[in-house]
């Protein structure tokens, strides 16, 4: 019982759309990524027609209202803003999703206004600084330095968030 499959037939303008709708349908996406997986679908599968064109078909999903970079943007910063990352991890993250630059510097303000609040989620997350179980010796403090470092914090920041006594609850206003 070792059948082997068939390849699947090759791609025309119909399957690609479909192919589109099917991706737009599942998941939140960006037309970079749209045009990433559909050229994918392309090479993988073959042609068959018309030449084609992914890039027109993910410029027709976002004219039909199914692709938002923008939308895409914001929701993705404020998630991992949530997350506890900073500004240079979110830029890192919409970079990868192809997000279009003019959309970036868009949302870099929002970033930026919720710099302490998720600096201070992840420290809570990771229980860094006040919120360290046990007191730490000043290599303990270089690794909480360079976690915080990691999820994109700001050096300044970081280390006032670190400085601060165990046990204290801050808030974004006493670092601000």
């Amino acid at each position: 019982m070792n059948r082997e499959r068939r390849p699947p037939p090759p791609l025309d303008g119909a399957a690609l759309e479909r192919l589109a709708l099917r991706y737009v349908e599942r998941f939140a996406t960006t037309r970079g990524k749209l045009t990433d997986y559909l050229r994918r679908k392309v090479r993988e599968r073959g042609w068959e027609g018309e030449p084609a064109e992914p890039v027109a078909m993910a410029e027709r999903m976002a004219e039909l209202g199914y692709i938002d970079d923008l939308a895409f943007a914001q929701a993705k910063a404020a998630a991992l803003g949530r997350r506890g990352l900073g500004a240079r991890r979110v830029s890192g993250a919409l970079i990868q999703a192809r997000v279009e630059e003019a959309d970036r510097d868009t949302v870099a303000p929002e970033v930026a206004g919720r710099a302490i609040e998720a600096a201070l989620a992840f420290a809570r997350r990771k229980r860094l600084g006040p919120w360290a179980r046990v007191e730490v010796d000043r290599a303990g403090r270089d690794k909480q330095l360079a976690a915080m470092l990691r999820a994109g914090h700001p050096l300044d920041l970081s280390r006032r968030i670190l400085a601060l006594p165990q046990g204290v609850e801050p808030s974004a206003d006493e670092l601000g």
